[in-house]
């Protein structure tokens, strides 16, 4: 699989510089962790849930979770283990399939292996498990249970811990829950793929909700949250995981509104252009603008619940030209004494020993999403996406 692999070849040799990657399940966890994109969330009570991952994948979407928690009713549960089993082994029946990296997010240890010994063989076909509330006390049977379930079933299994619990909100308790949180996952960081925030669940600590017009870091007890699990949990020394950007609640902006947007215009192409810009701007900037905090903060991919979110966080999260120059400047082996040079496009200082982590993880993007031509933006990225 690989991102934008939905468009055709042409295109792509249009739109990037370097195209991006190819992976597979296989590959190794930190490129996995940095591939994962934008993780769609499903129920996994839908009945034609095979159908719905198959269609997915041939949209772009490389990694979805399908959920067996807080999306399904509490008497659910059992239709949807059921479900699931029965949808994973339609699936397997679909050799050939682009299929993205799948994982399920359970509410209890004791489901993970149960899930393992029912899913038999088809098994191969999950990634993973994503594990809710995660503390230090609640969060180490998880991971044993993976642990557990992969030793049963002879294939790789990852864990996403989800971080939303209300002892990682309280400022009285934070840094003890967060101290606790890096011994459970450094413990079994070999099979910790990614971090992800809950930041619906700490918005409800509080009785909060963010408008379609704000951002997760306009609200301050959340972002404080985030800046925490940051420095923490997500440091460039070796020590740090990749954590993930939270959930955008709103999709009332859906493909098929950006679609007349991005149809060949009467006007003049460059107003085209400043129109279309224009537009897609307005109606998706918070998103847009989430996204690009995301990233400024640290975080890398997002949770989505709806698939309109698919496509704007994959073409934000493609390496720009100007990015990738200025990468590849500090790395070069004959700056490994450090100093300071002008970038190639003369706009920035690039200092080689600070930037140097920077440099690391912009190349590490820039190997599965890809590096943009110069003159190509969101939204080339975005229209080429949508198959305008």
């Amino acid at each position: 699989m690989r991102h934008f692999g939905h468009i055709a070849p042409a295109v792509r040799k249009r739109l990037f510089y370097r195209e991006p990657g190819e992976f597979t399940p296989a590959s190794p966890a930190r490129l996995l962790s940095a591939a994962l994109g934008a993780t769609l969330y499903s129920p996994a009570t839908r009945p034609r849930l095979a159908d719905d991952v198959v269609k997915q994948g041939a949209r772009g979407v490389v990694s979805m979770v399908l959920c067996l928690e807080d999306s399904i009713g509490d008497a659910d549960v059992t239709a949807g283990e059921e479900n699931l089993v029965h949808q994973f082994a339609d699936l397997a029946g679909r050799p050939g399939a682009d299929l993205p990296l799948l994982f399920i997010r359970v509410r209890t240890p004791e489901q993970i292996p149960d899930l393992g010994r029912r899913l038999g063989p088809s098994v191969r076909l999950l990634s993973g498990f994503v594990l809710p509330k995660f503390t230090a006390e609640r969060g180490l049977p998880f991971l044993e249970a993976l642990t557990t379930a992969e030793s049963e079933s002879g294939h790789r299994l990852y864990a996403m811990p989800v971080l939303e619990s209300p002892e990682l909100l309280y400022r009285e308790t934070r840094v003890e829950t967060l101290e606790g949180i890096f011994r459970a996952v450094d413990k079994y960081r070999d099979r910790v793929l990614a971090l992800r925030l809950g930041v619906t669940d700490f918005c409800s600590s509080y009785g909060l909700r963010r408008g379609p017009d704000m951002t997760a870091y306009d609200i301050q007890v959340v972002a404080s949250v985030i800046s925490d699990v940051v420095n923490m949990l997500a440091r460039a020394d070796g020590t740090g995981f990749t954590v993930t950007g939270p959930v955008w609640e709103y999709f009332r902006v859906q493909e098929r509104m950006f679609k007349p947007l991005l149809r060949q215009s009467p006007f003049l192409e460059v107003q085209a252009v400043a129109l279309r810009q224009k537009l897609i701007e307005h109606a998706m900037d918070g998103l847009l603008r989430e996204i690009s905090l995301d990233r400024a903060n640290g975080l890398l991919g997002k949770t989505c619940i709806h698939p309109s979110h698919v496509l704007p966080v994959h073409a934000l999260s493609v390496v720009s030209h100007e990015e990738f120059s200025d990468a590849q400047d500090i790395l070069r082996p004959e700056r490994g004494g450090g100093g300071v040079l002008r970038s190639a496009y003369t706009n920035k200082m690039n200092e080689v020993k600070p930037h140097r982590a920077w440099a690391e993880r912009t190349l590490l993007r820039a190997e599965v999403f890809g590096v943009a031509n110069e003159d190509i933006g969101f939204v080339e990225l975005l229209a080429a996406g949508l198959g305008e």
